[in-house]
């Protein structure tokens, strides 16, 4: 199924398929993916940088819920609730995301772009350490590998990307999306 094009449709998608994952996680401490992180440091991460990339670069102040030492599965609804009502309310329609290193884009398109591709690619990440079902929308997948190989040495120096995982030349599209944000595809948690 392909995911929708729209900021608001797509956010609401992704974002719904990792509120799903968060929902089911019996135990948090479990290691990640990530190196050095548990499962609840993958909702740290989403609900902890997004607020100030925001703020900083629109203005716009998130909600702010339960910590996510005390309760992983309200902080990420309560975040989760406010992107998405940011996305939803005419009243954001025309503005603007202004940030140095990315320039002037429409908000939407900002969250598009930075945020809910950050959960569409940590939904593999939650999935994965707590044994859920880690398919990711193949066609998304190719989109989102397509548009950062072209600018791999910037995402490498950034710091937020680890070294490509080298894969077969014939896996899927998933598998060399992963590989290639630095996350070894067949990572087992057990």
């Amino acid at each position: 199924m392909a995911l929708p094009d729209r900021p608001d449709e797509r956010h609401r998608h992704i974002a719904g398929l990792f509120t799903d994952r968060v929902r089911a996680v019996r135990s948090w401490d479990v290691p990640s993916p990530v190196p050095d992180w548990t499962a609840r440091d993958v909702v740290r991460h989403l609900t902890g940088w997004f607020p100030g990339f925001l703020a900083s670069g629109a203005g716009i102040e998130l909600p702010h819920g339960p910590s996510v030492d005390d309760d992983p599965v309200a902080a990420w609804q309560v975040h989760c609730d406010g992107v998405q009502a940011v996305l939803d309310d005419p009243g954001t329609a025309d503005r603007e995301f202004s940030n140095p290193h990315t320039g002037n884009l429409p908000l939407a398109a900002a969250i598009d772009q930075f945020y809910t591709a950050d959960v569409f690619m940590h939904t593999w990440d939650l999935s994965r350490a707590t044994g859920q079902d880690d398919r990711l929308d193949p066609d998304f997948c190719a989109r989102l590998l397509g548009g950062m190989e072209g600018m791999e040495d910037v995402l490498r120096s950034s710091g937020q990307y680890g070294a490509r995982v080298d894969v077969p030349a014939d896996a899927d599209i998933q598998t060399k999306l992963i590989g290639f944000i630095g996350r070894d595809p067949f990572w087992s948690g057990a």
